[in-house]
């Protein structure tokens, strides 16, 4: 196994939030972005998944919007990645 497979193993666990639709958002991220994102939006990933669950739902749904900018956007990009 690659480092960086092992790396994406890794980060799927860090993913699994206990909702399942949290799950599937920061999952379908990692499986289509991660690979070719350049390190400063892997950071961000990385900054996001250290948030809150509650907050990370707040934001996702829409009613709320993260002071952080640079996860703001992710938010975004994230929510409007088709399933």
């Amino acid at each position: 196994m690659s480092a960086d497979e092992t790396e994406i193993r890794k980060l799927r666990w860090r993913c699994r939030r206990g909702m399942r639709e949290l799950d599937q958002l920061l999952e379908r991220w990692l499986d289509r972005e991660w690979r070719q994102s350049p390190t400063a939006q892997r950071e961000v990933f990385l900054r996001l998944l250290d948030c809150e669950d509650d907050r990370l739902w707040r934001w996702f749904l829409g009613h709320e919007v993260c002071p952080d900018v640079e996860i703001a956007a992710l938010v975004d990009r994230i929510r409007s990645l088709p399933p």
